[in-house]
């Protein structure tokens, strides 16, 4: 059995960045293995994707295994050693502090994006707190969920070196065939509005603590005809993008 991670992303690297913000359109994607994930997010990365590598992410998940049942849910993780032995998500150890039991981490989102119909998302960012350092995680207009403490990381004790928005998934190949588990509606990038999944107002924070339009943001489909994306911009949205997939179908066997 091969366990793979696929992602469609939109990145930017190179900088110092002290946090970022999208809002995350939710969908309840199929998810058809009982160990696989589906998961659109933001990634505040810092270190190399050696075992050094320190992320802090927050987003909407789909994962029977942690829940016990497929709808969305806000979920936090972080990691020091590229998801070896720290981190995790949510409450289940120390490292994340909450602040405000307005948000019940982990709870399921409600109501959720359908298929030619009305569509919602979340507002969430992550930023770091000039004084102390810590890292804070925002959701809605303004409601501060808590904080990662400085302390827990290396590399992200000063700043990040790369922001991720996207989505991932988990494909076990259990039978030897790629997962029919979806990715953010389950349509590809093109089918656009009400139909694919996307981010909108993507924003970063620069060093002076400003929520700016990400600089030179570049796309990343690693198994495309699995799961695509497609960037876009207007006067209203801002910096935008479509992305997610069906998984298996004849071009993705």
């Amino acid at each position: 059995m091969l366990l793979r991670v696929k992602h469609a992303v939109a990145f930017v690297n190179g900088d110092q960045y002290y946090g970022a913000k999208a809002s995350i359109n939710v969908w309840a994607p199929r998810v058809t293995e009982q160990y696989e994930f589906s998961l659109s997010q933001i990634w505040v990365i810092s270190g190399s994707f050696g075992n050094d590598l320190n992320t802090i992410e927050a987003g909407w998940q789909v994962s029977p295994q942690l829940y016990g049942d497929n709808n969305p849910r806000f979920f936090t993780y972080w990691t020091t050693d590229a998801y070896q032995t720290t981190g995790c998500y949510n409450l289940f150890c120390s490292g994340f502090v909450q602040t405000n039991r307005r948000i019940a981490i982990g709870a399921a989102i409600s109501p959720r994006s359908s298929y030619n119909g009305r569509q919602f998302d979340i507002s969430v960012m992550i930023w770091k707190d000039p004084k102390h350092g810590h890292w804070w995680l925002q959701f809605g207009s303004g409601l501060l969920v808590g904080y990662w403490p400085a302390f827990i990381f290396s590399h992200l004790r000063n700043h990040a070196n790369m922001i991720q928005f996207g989505g991932e998934i988990v494909n076990f190949r259990s039978r030897g065939i790629h997962t029919a588990t979806q990715m953010g509606s389950g349509h590809f990038s093109g089918e656009g509005f009400r139909k694919a999944s996307y981010f909108r107002n993507l924003q970063v924070v620069d060093w002076d603590n400003n929520l700016i339009p990400p600089q030179n943001l570049r796309l990343l489909a690693d198994h495309p005809n699995c799961y695509d994306i497609r960037q876009g911009r207007n006067s209203v949205w801002g910096m935008y993008f479509y992305y997610g997939g069906p998984g298996r179908n004849v071009r993705c066997p």
